[in-house]
This record gives C-alpha cells, structure tokens and sequence, in this order.
C-alpha cells in the first residue's frame, strides 16, 4: 500500500485541516487578552520615557496617546495579529503536506512508466478523489499514447512496403538494359505504387486533421451533402456491379461541409469496395440515425466489427481488397464523427454484410 493510501485512509488532510481551524478560533478569543498583556508588560519594562502625557506636553507622539488611549491598544493587537499570521504559513505547509509528497510521484510519470497509478482506495476524502481522478486521467493517456505509438508503427510498415517496391523496381530497371516492352511494365509498376503512396500520405493528412477538431461551424444539410457524393460514385459502383439505393430524408448537422463530405464519401467507397457483384448499398439520412449506409458482401464476425475502425486494420477474407486503399477509410469516418461530437457504429446484418450508422447529439444536428 502505497503512502497515499494510507493517506487518505487516515483522512490525513481533512483532520490537519480541521486542527489549524480550531487553532484560529481558539486565537480569535486570546487576540485581545494577548494584545492586552502585552501592553502591560510593555508599560512595565520600559522607562517613562514620555513622562507625564498631557495636552501641554513637548513630545508630539505623547500628546497624541493622550488624545488618543486606544493607540497602544491598536498597536498591541495588530502585533499580536501578525504574530498569529506568521505563524500560520508553517501550519498551512503542514496541512498541504500530503499533497506536497504527491508532486514528486506524478513529476516521474512518463512514456517508460504510465503504467503507474497512486491507487488511493475508495475513500471519500478530497485526496482520495483526486487520486482516482489523477488515475482515470493516467489511463486515458496511457490508452493514447499506446494508440499513437501503435499508429505510427503501422504507418511506419505501410510505407516502408511500396518503398521498398519502388527500391527494387529502381534498382531492376539500373540492372539491366530494358525492353521497351519491359520498360512500360517497370514506369506502370512505379506509378501504381506512388499513387498508393498518395492515398496513403492523403489518408494520414485526412486523419490528422479530423483529429484536430473542428475549426469552424456552420448548419449543413447533410441529405444534399449525401446526394452529391452519391451522384459522384454511381458510375464506380455501377463499374463494380453494385446497385445504390437511398432516401435522404432533410437533416441538418453543424459543422465542416469538407470533412462531412469526406465522412460519407469514406463509408460510400467502403461499401463499394467491399462488395460483391450484383449487391446493394443502401444509403439513408434521418433524424436518428442521422445516416446510415448498409452493403451487402462477406458478412463480418461481431467480434471483428471494432476492429474496422482501427487504423490499417484490415479483415484477411476476400471481402477485404488489400491492393487499394490504406486502411484508414473507416478510421478518418471515426475521427470525423467524432470531430462533430457525433458517433459512429457498425454492425453485421448478420447474413449479408455490414451496417455502419452515424448519430449525432442534440444541439449538433
């Protein structure tokens, strides 16, 4: 057990603080009686050095006690006051004590070490409340940080892959003297592989800057923002063989007109992409949820569902197309609904595909 624990198990705080109370009430009544003994004592040991005061005397200081009899007494309390005050500086400190001890526990905490937590127990105590408090804080950023760090690996093994592509088919085409027919193979193979690297390089842009919040906000009709991007994939969809079907009933979401824009062209190319020929994808807008897009395809284990808004997660079954996107489509969705102080969620149809729905607060849309 940790020293905050015991702590606040002892309502260390709470009782120093309710002794140095009791010590200040029990000064207010012996501020008076102190000042005045302290006078006392004061005219006792010092010598008549004003002499006989009176209105007739030479010393202005003694005219002015004379006039004025509450002077001493004045002087005295606020001696004593000060007194009281200086001494209550210590006390304070030692009141503060415990959370003084804290500093140098959550000064520690780093990136080699977020797995440490104060644990202070289930104490009412102000202190044991902040612990808990400073815990739950530790484990959001701790559930951050292994995501960052997660997502900069996966990034990190995204592009090292088509480099090294790219490397290869460099150092192929230096190699040797090349057909031409062979040489239109190589430049097509490299810019197969730098347009995966754009997406790839767009795709973390995307995210970042979902991730940043909104700048602005403004009410948009998400039913027309819908219907655009629906009108700019038919001729995709109808390509894969895949029929779109919609009702887009009036909503209106305040926010960002680009990046809901760029959340439903996500969800629409996902469904697209994940499809099979002859399915469907059914688009809907409403009050709640405020869209939803079902497609049919592979149909997806519940428990592989979350998994999709992962970063570069991708499911190894055929429904999944590894040699196009980057796997971040549903995850710039994510951050984008969230952006909007919406959710997002999806579910398998539970025969035929996936069911994704965003809904956003009150107030928002």
């Amino acid at each position: 057990m940790n020293s905050l624990s015991i702590v606040c198990q002892r309502g260390e705080v709470r009782r120093r603080i309710l002794l140095l109370c009791a010590a200040l009430l029990v000064a207010g009544f012996v501020v008076r009686p102190a000042a005045e003994t302290l006078l006392s004592v004061w005219w006792d040991i010092t010598p008549g050095w004003c002499g006989a005061p009176g209105p007739e005397s030479s010393n202005i200081i003694c005219r002015q006690l004379f006039r004025r009899p509450s002077i001493p007494m004045i002087l005295a309390t606020t001696f004593v006051l000060t007194a009281l005050l200086a001494a209550c500086y210590p006390a304070i400190r030692w009141c503060l004590r415990p959370l003084h001890d804290l500093t140098p526990v959550i000064a520690n905490v780093g990136p080699q070490n977020l797995g440490h937590r104060l644990r202070p127990g289930d104490g009412r105590d102000e202190l044991a409340v902040l612990g808990r408090t400073i815990d739950d804080m530790m484990d959001r950023i701790a559930i951050g940080y292994e995501a960052q760090r997660r997502f900069a690996a996966d990034a990190s093994h995204e592009l090292r892959t088509p480099l090294a592509v790219q490397r290869t088919l460099i150092e192929v085409g230096l190699a040797r003297k090349l057909k031409d027919g062979q040489l239109e193979l190589l430049a097509a193979q490299l810019l197969e592989t730098n347009e995966r690297n754009e997406r790839l390089i767009e795709g973390l842009l995307a995210l970042s800057e979902s991730d940043r919040g909104l700048i602005s906000r403004t009410p948009l009709r998400l039913d027309r923002i819908t219907a655009e991007v629906l009108d700019a994939h038919r001729a995709r969809a109808d390509a894969a063989g895949v029929t779109i079907t919609s009702e887009l009933s009036p909503r209106v979401v305040i926010g960002e007109q680009v990046l809901l824009e760029r959340l439903v062209s996500n969800l629409i190319q996902n469904a697209i992409k994940y499809n099979r020929p002859g399915g469907t994808i059914d688009v809907r807008v409403g009050d709640e949820p405020a869209l939803s897009v079902v497609n049919t395809g592979d149909d997806v284990p519940p428990d592989e569902v979350p998994a999709l808004f992962e970063p570069f997660r991708r499911r190894s079954g055929s429904r999944i197309d590894h040699s196009g996107g980057a796997g971040l489509g549903l995850a710039i969705a994510r951050s984008i609904t969230r952006a909007h102080d919406g959710i997002i969620a999806a579910s398998s149809t539970g025969h035929d595909g996936l069911r994704v729905q965003v809904s956003f607060r009150t107030g928002t849309g």
